[in-house]
């Protein structure tokens, strides 16, 4: 059983950063992929970026390619993602996830954090 509790969220103007963490619970957090998901209003969940269990390999939407950057610090159970040049369109609940396969079924999610880019 794994527990997420995601925080950094706020409002920014567009051009900005933000960084989101995501603090999980339990001993076995390196054995877990982690993504980031978000929804925003009236849209279906995207997938956003995604990295392995030892921080070797990461995985990027096209949408937020070489703007945001995924990390993790499995000492801190704890995993990161830096938000930079923020676009209106950023604009959701940021939600982090824990799953066996990096780009597989997430098992375990967050309860979000809300992320508003003004134009």
């Amino acid at each position: 059983q794994v527990q997420l509790v995601e925080s950094g969220g706020g409002l920014v103007q567009a051009g900005g950063s933000l960084r989101l963490s995501c603090a999980a619970s339990g001993r076995t957090f390196s054995s877990y992929a982690m993504g980031w998901f978000r929804q925003a209003p009236g849209k279906e969940r995207e997938f956003v970026a995604a990295i392995s269990g030892s921080g070797g390999n990461t995985y990027y939407a096209d949408s937020v390619q070489g703007r945001f950057i995924i990390s993790r610090d499995n000492a801190k159970n704890t995993v990161y993602l830096q938000m930079n040049s923020l676009k209106p369109e950023d604009t959701a609940v940021y939600y982090c996830a824990a799953g066996i396969v990096i780009l597989g079924q997430y098992d375990y999610w967050g309860q979000g954090t809300q992320v508003t880019v003004s134009s």
